[in-house]
């Protein structure tokens, strides 16, 4: 057996070994539950830590602890995680606990480590290149597959193989997975297992590997050869994998490949904030870890360190009320076909709905109460959030410690518009990278020159070196420029790099413009990007992980949260957790919102999301509405919401109560339908048009069938277009500004 060296290209770090300090002081400073899960001996370990909790301080301290204690040296550890950013915590943290040997790193890094290192003494070549991104290879795919799909569409169906993927289905396997799991796709499921057949073929023919890839040679490779998996084995004794609850199939073969039968493991998370599983993603794997080793400890972390009593205790109230509301919309709140979804993900859900949900316990002080506000419409909403931020502003809350979050990313246009008219500075997080943008590269690259120069008249001091180079750029310190366009943008990240240099010289003193530019490039591979002075805006999803004093968590309607493609008991108890992640964000001050109607003066026809019922308190606010005026169905006098069941749908023709596709349809199959003839005509026009840009057939937009149904409906929110069958979130984003535009007689802007 070839065993793991000193320089051992599978590890970064030299192998370490020995017990050193027995490790006491890094359990004195933790809370009980934090302590059990340090001090729990080598072996299976699980950890449920709620938001806010200190999970990663937890399992930090336990690694150094094993480490410090002697009881598994730093070097045989590997620590795994879902991001760069993640990983780059870890190691930053492992390293002030003196654990700086134990690996840390994605799922990714590592197996690409791993792959690099064994590939050529196996196949004796060189591991094929890897690409970063797929789309180019499934354009080409699809071309030969004799299919010509928009951008967008191009980006769904790579997202739609990438699920394949993870998931371990065969192009073979997928079509009958797609229609159990209730897959929203752009083509029939035939077509895109078609696709992903001559995308296998054109990778192969590149001699390319993409990301799923790497993890899936490297579970072979393992599986295969005895001997790799015992030097892998060898080398890695303990593992610790982070966010456990979003680990996918591919993931947890390779994971299981790194273990063999071995259950030196620790695994934590939070099946309460499970949020990606249409990406593969399952929860049943953390669920099923006591099953899978009977003699696993399992400590639950409860203390919140982050948010207000006022917050945590909204969050409690959420969860307490899993599978209360989740079918309305639903009828019976009978399971969909696909409901179980596949390899279990459905059933894992509803599993941990079964058991009782943790209740976190807060340790800060007392805040404001959450605040419940209704509108007559988003521009309106949009508007009072602005003005709140501003008051925020005027009362010393930093930008960088306000975020407004929502379901969709098409939300972000109504808040960027406000914001930006109220002259605050805002970034959109999920944008552009920040070491991508381009006055970052320059300042990146005017440093790095710098640093290599042999000039010797400089000023003294790294802060003062980074500024005079910067001047370069034209920037100057001081206050920044007024407005909130792209010359504050500008501004802003610059100042972000200035802070950095500042933040190195405060931890050492002696940093030098070499040592700076060393740190910038660690950030950039790991993307730890520096705080910008500006209020974000975010989607819940993207808002995973993050934290900030005040959150506005907007647009919470019926229809977009839950988004009205959620209808299996499933779906919709996924699209809770999001709320939940996302009142969990807030450290102080939170704020929820919701609109009746998209445009100002447009019907008041939207219901606030089923998820605020029995939370908001009877002295819910309500703007936006004349006073005196009519409440809305599920709202009171007060703008108070009631907590009691919704009204049956009725036929608008003959008020009977509807059912299934009829109560979406609005009407009875048998009574008579309102077309509007003109609208109806018009759609057809435009349809074409659209069909003609995508060289597809006509249908491939909207059918007949949906476009009868608008011309009917005329709807005039993004809620009620998605309430018609045949458009759910992949063609509300490529067609609803459109379709919303002809309804209201206006030209398609696209």
């Amino acid at each position: 057996m070839v065993r793991a060296t000193v320089d051992d290209p599978v590890s970064d770090a030299p192998f370490q070994g020995g017990a050193g300090e027995s490790g006491q002081w890094l359990v004195e400073a933790l809370d009980p539950e934090q302590r059990q899960a340090v001090l729990a001996p080598v072996g299976p370990v699980c950890v449920l830590a709620g938001a806010g909790t200190g999970k990663t301080r937890a399992i930090t301290h336990r690694i150094g602890h094993l480490v410090a204690s002697g009881a598994v040296p730093s070097g045989q550890v590997l620590a795994v995680t879902f991001t760069t950013r993640a990983a780059g915590e870890l190691r930053g943290r492992l390293r002030t606990l003196g654990a700086d040997g134990v690996q840390a790193r994605t799922f990714h890094a590592a197996a690409l480590r791993q792959l690099g290192y064994f590939w050529p003494r196996i196949a004796g070549a060189a591991l094929p290149r890897l690409v970063e991104s797929k789309i180019a290879l499934v354009g080409r795919a699809a071309s030969r597959a004799r299919l010509a799909p928009s951008r967008t569409e191009l980006r769904d169906l790579t997202a739609e193989i990438e699920w394949a993927k993870a998931t371990l289905l065969t192009p073979e396997q997928y079509p009958a997975a797609a229609t159990a799991a209730g897959r929203e796709t752009t083509h029939p499921p035939e077509v895109i297992a078609r696709l992903y057949t001559a995308y296998e073929q054109a990778k192969r023919e590149a001699g390319v590997l993409d990301f799923d890839d790497l993890l899936l040679l490297t579970a072979a490779v393992i599986e295969e050869h005895g001997w790799v998996a015992e030097e892998l084995r060898s080398r890695y004794r303990h593992f610790v994998v982070d966010e456990y609850q979003d680990v996918n199939p591919l993931q947890q073969r390779l994971l299981d490949a790194w273990l063999g039968e071995r259950d030196s493991i620790c695994v934590v998370g939070d099946a309460n904030q499970t949020i990606y599983s249409f990406t593969g993603a399952s929860p049943r794997y953390l669920l099923d870890f006591p099953r899978r080793f009977p003699e696993a400890h399992v400590v639950r972390i409860v203390r919140d360190y982050r948010s207000t009593p006022q917050v945590v205790g909204l969050a409690n109230r959420l969860v307490a009320r899993v599978g209360t509301a989740g079918t309305r919309g639903t009828p019976g709140g009978s399971s969909a076909p696909g409901a179980q979804g596949t390899h279990g993900v459905a059933g894992a859900v509803l599993a941990a709905a079964r058991h009782e949900p943790p209740r976190l316990v807060a340790q800060r002080p007392d805040g404001p109460a959450p605040t419940f506000t209704e509108f007559d419409s988003e521009p309106e909403e949009a508007a009072a959030t602005a003005r709140r931020i501003r008051a925020l502003l005027g009362a010393g809350v930093p930008a960088s410690e306000i975020a407004v979050l929502y379901r969709v990313n098409a939300q972000s246009e109504a808040y960027e518009t406000a914001i930006a008219a109220a002259g605050i500075p805002y970034l959109v997080r999920g944008g552009e990278r920040f070491f991508e943008r381009p006055e970052v590269a320059e300042a990146v690259q005017l440093l790095r020159a710098a640093a290599r120069s042999a000039d010797t008249d400089r000023p003294v001091g790294l802060v003062a070196e980074v500024t005079e180079v910067f001047a370069a750029l034209g920037w100057r310190g001081g206050d920044p420029p007024n407005g909130s366009g792209a010359q504050r943008e500008r501004w802003e990240n610059l100042a972000a790099l200035v802070r950095l240099a500042e933040a190195l010289v405060a931890a050492d003193p002696g940093a030098t413009l070499d040592h700076f530019v060393a740190d910038l490039a660690d950030r950039a591979v790991h993307q730890h990007i520096p705080t910008v002075e500006g209020v974000t805006l975010a989607s819940l999803h993207a808002a995973k992980g993050l934290e900030w004093d005040a959150v506005f968590l907007v647009g919470l309607a019926e229809g977009t949260l839950p988004i009205i493609h959620a209808q299996t008991p499933a779906q919709i108890e996924e699209e809770r957790r999001l709320l939940y992640v996302g009142v969990t964000r807030a450290r102080e001050r939170l704020a929820l919102s919701w609109a009746l109607a998209r445009h100002e003066g447009g019907r008041r026809s939207r219901r606030p999301s089923r998820f605020l019922d029995g939370l908001a308190p009877r002295s819910a606010s309500s703007a936006g509405r004349p006073a005196g005026g009519p409440a809305h169905p599920g709202v009171d006098g007060a703008g108070a919401l009631r907590s009691r069941g919704r009204a049956a749908v009725r036929c608008r023709v003959c008020e009977r109560p509807l059912v299934g596709q009829a109560a979406r349809a609005g009407r009875c199959d048998g009574c008579p339908a309102n077309i509007d003839q003109a609208l109806f005509e018009r759609l057809r026009a435009w349809r074409s048009a659209r069909a003609r840009e995508q060289s597809a057939p006509a249908f491939v937009v909207f059918t007949d069938a949906t476009l009868m149904a608008i011309a009917e409906h005329r709807p005039t929110s993004v809620a009620e277009l998605v309430g018609i069958p045949g458009i759910g979130q992949a063609k509300l984003d490529r067609y609803g500004e459109d379709v919303l535009a002809l309804v209201d007689g206006r030209e398609p802007s696209g």
